[in-house]
């Protein structure tokens, strides 16, 4: 028996998704969280096979919950859940490690085929997310995004600068760059395009 943790914010989509996967005779959902956070503490005590993990959620995103399941070394197969074919989305999810990589509109039967697929060692990823992320890259650097993450929480440039051990100057040379690279007149623009593109 293949055993399932889903996390997923909105009740009646994770309502219907652990109705059909319990459907399967050799599936069985064990835990259904809400947010982040709750689908962590779940899977760390609970131990399932195979958790599903949307992308957006309250308190921690599925991508963040991979990350500490992957420094934790959790033995969990995740699959991703995803309504939003971002590039970066998909960049951090190959990261993270992550064995599933799906469209939430999948039909329940080929979900249910990709969990024993992702059992078996093999990877399950909708076609149309790989497409998109070949399409188009993230051109930051990763201490850009950190610096854009930073920016995003309300940082000043001074803040900035302390928190990462950076002069003042060098931090405006990296929003300059930032600007530049997303071809944006602003940092609100910038926030916004890697948000929308899934690059922080």
């Amino acid at each position: 028996m293949i055993r399932i943790v889903i996390a997923e914010d909105q009740r009646l989509l994770r309502g219907a998704l652990a109705s059909l996967l319990d459907l399967e005779d050799d599936l069985e959902v064990i835990g259904e969280a809400g947010d982040g956070q709750e689908a962590l503490s779940m899977i760390l005590n609970q131990k399932p096979d195979v958790c599903l993990l949307d992308i957006e959620m309250p308190i921690l995103t599925g991508i963040e919950v991979a990350e500490q399941l992957q420094a934790e070394f959790s033995p969990c197969r995740i699959i991703i859940l995803t309504t939003f074919a971002r590039p970066g989305y998909f960049e951090r999810a190959v990261k993270a490690g992550v064995s599933g990589y799906l469209l939430k509109d999948e039909p329940s039967d080929k979900l249910a085929e990709s969990i024993r697929r992702v059992m078996q060692g093999h990877r399950a990823i909708s076609p149309e997310l790989i497409f998109d992320s070949v399409a188009k890259k993230n051109p930051l650097t990763p201490r850009e995004c950190e610096v854009l993450r930073l920016i995003s929480s309300g940082q000043t440039t001074n803040e900035i600068a302390r928190s990462l051990h950076l002069s003042h100057g060098t931090v405006r040379n990296y929003i300059s760059e930032i600007l530049n690279k997303l071809e944006v007149k602003n940092r609100i623009e910038a926030i916004s395009l890697a948000e929308e593109n899934g690059w922080i």
